[in-house]
């Protein structure tokens, strides 16, 4: 064993698990109660929010543009019959592997593949007999690329496996949270405060967007709160109409609305919170529509429990616009799932929309965590009003996330 090799699989590390075992044995038994159900006998997930889920792995890099020599290979297979997983992974993230994972069963990539190659995987699992059946693959996942996925998909056909799409097993079984992750998320809220609280007290003429962004993350940072999947906008004035837009060197002016839009993260948990602000006092019909918009998050606590039907609070929410004329001003109404995410997005699997009937049916069962996303645009435009808050259901209560006021505040 060379050097390397010493600092790779037997250097001392300090483990930094997210959850004690248990609580990966018993998600992995529910993945293979999924399977059996729904007739999947291996399932290879390569998604990092699968792949953490799963084992507690995260990383810095999944080789989302990666030169074609570094393909994104690496990935957990799961079978039906078998109570451990394998990780497949490239030998320089062992030590990695050590630090964040319950693995037992680590397979690396051979040294000439560097970071992997699919020949590899399948010819392991297929030595275990693990490819006599039905495949399942995230196929709605963006790792791997295209053409990677295609090369895998043939390879795994030409040993016999039946190739299937196997993205909601692990997406779906997400929705509803244990209480660890629950408890997760509530270190999350209270970060996420600390962060927004941060935010407004940078806010003074003058300052940019960065210079703001800048004291929100280290605020956050310093509450424990990690690296977000989505960069956190800190908006001024007409650019708040562009909700997704990036933060930059714009400075703000007397008289002109601020959005921030920022996630607590714990254990790669978020908890969403978006918040408005005016610098300086607000001309009378701003100040008035935003008051009741603001108000919408009134309704959502009037309705607030475990159990409660999307349907309801979609139809409630509507009724309110309808009624205080802000239907036709909307931005985006409605709401996702919360949960863990990697970068790219902190976007969950379950989306409630008044719009939409793909989700309208479902409830908000104990142990689930969604956001409630209120946007509508300021008169003349001006701007945009732009709240987020999370909202967490437990078995006996239901509450919103942040503790901060969500109306309109002037700095």
């Amino acid at each position: 064993m060379d050097y390397r090799d010493e600092v790779y699989f037997t250097s001392a590390v300090d483990p930094e698990p997210a959850f004690p075992p248990a609580e990966y044995a018993t998600r992995l038994q529910r993945i293979r109660e999924r399977l059996a159900r729904d007739k999947i006998d291996c399932l290879f997930l390569t998604s990092p929010e699968a792949m953490n889920w799963v084992s507690g792995y995260q990383c810095e890099w999944y080789q989302a543009q990666s030169p074609r020599q570094w393909p994104a290979a690496s990935g957990i297979a799961v079978h039906v019959d078998h109570d451990r997983y394998i990780l497949f992974d490239t030998e320089r993230e062992a030590a990695l592997g050590r630090i964040f994972t319950t693995s037992t069963d680590t397979r690396y990539f051979p040294r000439t593949s560097l970071r992997g190659g699919a020949e590899f995987v399948v010819d392991e699992l297929a030595a275990l007999g693990w490819l006599d059946g039905t495949l399942g693959l995230e196929l709605w996942s963006y790792r791997p690329n295209g053409p990677l996925s295609a090369r895998f998909q043939a390879l795994a056909a030409d040993k016999g496996a039946k190739i299937v799409d196997g993205t909601d097993v692990v997406r779906e079984l997400r929705w509803v949270k244990s209480p660890l992750e629950r408890a997760v998320l509530r270190e999350a809220a209270q970060i996420a405060d600390i962060g927004m609280q941060a935010a407004r007290d940078a806010l003074a003429p003058g300052v940019t967007e960065l210079e703001v962004y800048g004291e929100m993350v280290a605020a956050l940072a310093k509450a424990g709160g990690e690296n977000t999947a989505i960069t956190q906008p800190v908006l001024f004035g007409t650019k708040t109409n562009a909700a997704h837009a990036l933060s930059t060197r714009r400075v703000l002016r007397s008289g002109e609305p601020v959005m921030i839009d920022l996630s607590g993260v714990r254990h790669r948990y978020h908890v969403n919170l978006a918040r408005m602000f005016h610098c300086g006092e607000p001309e009378a019909d701003v100040a008035d529509v935003a008051a009741r918009a603001a108000a919408s998050i009134d309704v959502v606590k009037g309705l607030l429990r475990p159990g409660l039907p999307v349907r309801e609070l979609n139809e409630a929410l509507v009724a309110y616009y309808q009624s205080e004329g802000l239907w036709e001003s909307r931005g985006w109404i409605g709401g996702y799932e919360m949960g863990i995410a990697f970068y790219g997005d902190w976007v969950g699997n379950v989306v409630w929309d008044p719009l939409s009937e793909l989700h309208a049916d479902k409830v908000f069962e104990p142990g689930t965590a969604v956001n409630c996303e209120t946007q509508i645009f300021l008169p003349r435009h001006v701007g945009q009003f732009f709240s987020i808050d999370t909202l967490l259901f437990d078995d006996d209560e239901a509450w919103i996330a942040s503790e901060l006021p969500a109306t309109l505040t002037v700095v």
